[in-house]
C-alpha cells in the first residue's frame, strides 16, 4: 500500500497557476510589461495557441518594434539567435510555454 502511495505521488506534475519565468536577459521594466502581456493574451486565447501567438507578437511589434518572433506551446525546443535583452522563456498555466525573441 505504502508503495502504490510513493508511486502515485512521484507521478504528479507541477502546475504553476503563476508565470514562472525560466529565462530572460531583458531589462527589469520591459520584462514586467512583457510577462503581464504574455499572460493577458494567454487567459484570453488560452484555447488557440497560434491565435495566442500572433496576438502577442502583433502587439511587441507595435510596442517595442519590428522582427519579433513568438512561439506558444507545449513540449517544444528551440535554439534562436537574438538581439541582447529581447528574449524570454516562459511557463504559464501547467504545460504552457511560451518564448519571444527579437532579431533583426
Amino acid at each position: 500500500m505504502a508503495d502504490e502511495e510513493g508511486a502515485k505521488e512521484g507521478d504528479k506534475k507541477i502546475v504553476h497557476i503563476y508565470p514562472l519565468v525560466k529565462h530572460s536577459d531583458m531589462k527589469e521594466e520591459m520584462r514586467h510589461e512583457v510577462v503581464e502581456l504574455v499572460v493577458g493574451m494567454c487567459e484570453k486565447f488560452s484555447s488557440n495557441y497560434e491565435t495566442c501567438a500572433r496576438m502577442i507578437k502583433d502587439t511587441m511589434d507595435k510596442k517595442f518594434g519590428i522582427y519579433w518572433h513568438v512561439v506558444v506551446g507545449e513540449g517544444f525546443g528551440f535554439e534562436v539567435s537574438y538581439e541582447t535583452e529581447n528574449i524570454l522563456y516562459i511557463f504559464f498555466g501547467g504545460n504552457m510555454a511560451i518564448v519571444l525573441w527579437k532579431c533583426s
